[in-house]
């Protein structure tokens, strides 16, 4: 039995009948080089050959009494694989459209909290023999990093068999009530010595971010300085999902050339696609939209395989600047500053605040805003959720079926109705977009902007380069600052 942390736990609380807080991840295989052909049988098989590897698969949630305390993970003792695996047939001609529609309708429906929160959709009759499998895990259980490293666990980058478990895998009984109530307390009295400490770390976070501010180095606040897209409204318990596709190699590029990471470049692009979506409606927005990008806090090079170790900073997507490369440049600067000032406030101090959230206030709060639409009648603190994860640089299989490509998105929020989630596999960066269909029923028309807005800013790089030499003279050296870890 291990007690869930508050920051983990606060994904369970923000979830509400419109709000899932779950993750996608899609794959698609080749299974034309399959030794012995495919069934679904063989796919269950090779998930079941590997369920000790995937450690959070196994377990699920018990609830303390009144909500007293955070929830507890306990190796599931009903546990029955069957109830986590299904199978669809797409719609012909089984292209990406006809695959992202399933997707969407996985997305749709929350998980549920009496088994282990996943599940995973094997999704027959995709053009070309291939095979999609959409993987729905809460966030709860893991964040990007965590995600990388359960891949890497269920696939495999030769074709042998599983490492054998080190030992049997033994389920827990349910705790008594009595046991969890004594949890409660054991955890209310640590929480109770700690919380000077957070207030020491909260205060000490605040003076350095305010004396970054005398001297003209802090960035500016951005919350609630949005404008209202047409994605940023109350939520409704139906979503869509898109794709599209982008050279990594092409990324790097114009990031050698401007001096910048490839999250700088990621951002961009999730930037000129959007401007190009809100200029077609006539809706282009006077200020620029305040995007949230979550960022890994989790320093160990030990691979871990669930929770989550992110902080969270906001950067500003520049829509009224033309020139794309000065729309990238703007947004780096603001981005690094934000940086520079999670790091002065401490990487885990949202982490450490978290774990003193109320359940049943968190959980109240959360419903009251959904029930009543309040998202309609506010403006939002940041327009869209970004985020960039480094995926698997060698090739990927699973039963000798090669991993194709590979598209991940997270969750959206009340009044933060679009998520544009990147992960890259070799030299292709895939990004996943979700919406609400009622809000954005055309989120294919910006999905197709992406690989445009990575076009348009890959030729005026080159022009640039061609024209001023490996350095546009009249941008400034940027030098190296310290960063948190890669986002995830």
């Amino acid at each position: 039995m291990e007690q869930l942390t508050g920051f983990d736990a606060s994904f369970l609380y923000s979830e509400t009948p419109t709000l899932h807080m779950h993750t996608m991840k899609v794959a698609v295989l080749d299974l034309s080089n399959l030794t012995g052909g495919y069934s679904f049988e063989r796919v269950r098989e090779a998930l079941e050959q590997r369920l000790h590897l995937l450690p959070p698969f196994r377990r699920r949630l018990i609830e303390i009494p009144g909500g007293f305390s955070h929830p507890v993970w306990i190796e599931d003792p009903d546990f029955d694989l069957d109830r986590h695996l299904r199978r669809v047939r797409v719609a012909e001609p089984g292209g990406p459209r006809e695959l992202a529609a399933e997707v969407s309708k996985v997305a749709s429906t929350p998980l549920d909290r009496g088994r282990p929160l996943w599940e995973i959709t094997v999704v027959e009759g995709l053009a070309g023999g291939n095979l999609g499998v959409v993987a729905k895990i809460h966030h709860a259980v893991a964040d990007g990093a965590a995600a990388v490293w359960l891949l890497m666990n269920a696939m495999t980058t030769r074709p042998e068999p599983p490492p054998s478990p080190a030992q049997p895998w033994s389920p827990e009984p349910v705790p008594t009530r009595r046991r969890l109530l004594r949890l409660a307390l054991v955890a209310a009295v640590r929480n109770l010595l700690l919380f000077p400490f957070a207030i020491y770390r909260g205060i000490r976070g605040q003076l350095a971010v305010r004396k970054r501010r005398r001297a003209g180095l802090a960035q500016p606040s951005l919350a609630f300085k949005t404008p209202i897209t047409n994605f940023n409204t109350a939520l409704t318990p139906n979503r869509i999902f898109a794709m599209a596709s982008v050279r990594l190699s092409a990324m790097k590029e114009v990031g050698k050339f401007l001096d910048c990471s490839v999250n700088d470049v990621f951002l961009e692009i999730c930037a000129g696609a959007i401007r190009r979506y809100l200029g077609e409606r006539g809706e282009l927005p006077p200020l620029p939209l305040v995007a949230c990008i979550p960022v890994g806090t989790d320093q160990s090079t030990v691979p871990r395989l669930w929770g989550n170790r992110v902080a969270s900073i906001y950067t500003a997507l520049f829509l009224e600047i033309e020139d794309p490369i000065r729309r990238l440049l703007a947004t780096r600067d603001v981005t690094e500053a934000s940086k520079k000032d999670l790091l002065a406030r401490g990487l885990k101090l949202q982490e450490t605040w978290s774990q003193f959230a109320p359940p049943r206030p968190f959980s109240w709060v959360s419903n009251l805003i959904s029930r009543f639409h309040l998202a309609n009648h506010m403006r939002p603190p940041i327009n869209l959720v970004t985020s960039n994860v480094r995926g698997p640089s060698e090739p990927l299989e699973v039963l000798g079926a090669r991993l194709v490509s590979l598209h991940s998105v997270g969750p959206i929020l009340e009044g933060i109705g679009l998520n544009i989630t990147a992960w890259s596999y070799l030299d292709t960066v895939h990004f996943g977009l979700l919406a609400c269909p009622e809000n954005v029923p055309d989120l294919w028309a910006l999905a197709g902007h992406i690989p445009e807005a990575m076009d348009e800013l890959l030729r005026t790089v080159r022009s640039e380069r061609a024209s001023c030499g490996p350095r546009p003279p009249e941008l400034p050296e940027i030098g190296a600052a310290p960063d948190p870890p890669n986002p995830q």
